[in-house]
């Protein structure tokens, strides 16, 4: 007789509310690259700085070894949304200089405009 083993499967729900919410995210920034930023809304957005699919520049990680916010208002350019996470090239003294951040490195996501925010747990580094 064939007994088949019965394999309970268990619900991460947590991960999958945090992957709804990072699409929140990834949407409001398609918006933002289609259209612009509209009226006051701007975001805020917080994370990590010492994972290997972060992209900054030395001196920024130097400065912010755990964790950094950048701000998206008035001066920022080229803003590349993808279903991993974005681009952007943002002035730091005086410099363009391109960020690369994936949304599993997200911390929190703020638009102080209409007081909205969402906190995250970011996902582990597939590189470390």
């Amino acid at each position: 007789m064939n007994k088949q083993v019965k394999r309970v499967a268990k619900f991460d729900y947590e991960m999958m509310v945090q992957n709804a919410l990072r699409r929140v995210v990834q949407e409001s920034l398609l918006l933002v690259q289609k259209d612009g930023l509209p009226g006051t809304h701007h975001f805020y957005i917080t994370f990590e700085t010492n994972r290997k699919d972060v992209r900054i520049p030395d001196f920024l990680r130097e400065k912010h070894p755990g964790e950094v916010t950048i701000v998206l208002q008035h001066q920022f350019w080229d803003l590349n949304v993808t279903d991993v996470g974005f681009s952007v090239s943002l002035s730091f003294n005086d410099r363009h200089e391109e960020v690369y951040v994936p949304y599993a490195a997200i911390i929190s996501f703020l638009d102080p405009a209409v007081k909205f925010g969402l906190q995250f747990v970011p996902e582990e580094d597939p590189a470390q």
